[in-house]
């Protein structure tokens, strides 16, 4: 399943509709080469949970919490981890009750859930994007089906 994105509010959109469709404990892997829109889906995500916060890209800290949404959102991007994920217990945030979005998830694919969405952005030009979606669980491909 694909979407193109022809600018930022295309974007911005698309993390709005899934937003509509979220649900506790929801995982959403964010993979993409740098400047390919993985932190503006996640401003997009975040503004339509009514979280008001800046977002940005938690590179440094790994991990952001957002918990004054309709639901928690915990922000992640393990581009500079190494083999700590253990150590930071990105494993106990799947099932906080809050939605869980990764940045850069392929590099600790052995640590994802089973069940999760997978969103790779492809970078076409300046502005388009095509975001390739890999629904894992039925609760996931049920998601894409409604929005896409």
């Amino acid at each position: 399943m694909k979407y193109i994105s022809k600018n930022i509010d295309d974007t911005l959109t698309l993390a709005e509709n899934i937003e509509s469709e979220k649900f506790p404990n929801m995982v959403i892997c964010l993979n993409g080469e740098l400047g390919s829109g993985k932190t503006i889906f996640v401003k997009g995500f975040a503004k339509a949970l009514g979280i008001e916060e800046n977002i940005t890209s938690p590179t440094f800290n790994i991990i952001k919490e957002y918990p004054m949404g309709e639901l928690p959102l915990y922000h992640m991007d393990v581009y500079r981890l190494d083999e700590m994920e253990e150590d930071i217990g990105i494993r106990d945030y799947y099932n906080k009750g809050g939605v869980t979005i990764i940045e850069w998830a392929e590099l600790i694919k052995e640590s994802l859930p089973e069940e999760r969405l997978e969103i790779t952005i492809k970078i076409v030009d300046e502005n388009t994007r095509v975001f390739v979606f890999n629904p894992l669980g039925s609760k996931y491909e049920e998601l894409c089906e409604s929005i896409l």
